[in-house]
């Protein structure tokens, strides 16, 4: 069907072969999968922008003093989830 919207090429490396095969192994359209997974990407890349954004802020307001922040709390609690996932099975 004819477009009047732009077009790209994309070429189906190994990596991309495998992540579509992967997603869906016969699409009826690669066309379409290869876009769809765009627009997901797009969203994903979008959130993680946002996230980090938000992080930052708040970041920021922690350095500025805007937000009390109890860093002896913080260490206690970095310690305990390091003894925890660092502990070694019972033999």
């Amino acid at each position: 069907m004819a477009t009047s919207n732009p077009r790209v090429q994309v070429t189906v490396d190994p990596e991309l072969g495998e992540a579509l095969t992967a997603v869906e192994p016969h699409p009826k359209s690669k066309s379409r999968l290869i876009r769809d997974l765009a627009l997901r990407g797009a969203r994903a890349a979008e959130e993680e922008r946002r996230r980090r954004g938000e992080a930052i802020e708040f970041l920021c307001k922690v350095a500025d003093g805007e937000i009390d922040y109890d860093f002896d709390a913080l260490g206690e609690v970095l310690e305990e989830r390091q003894r925890m996932t660092c502990k070694q099975p019972p033999r």
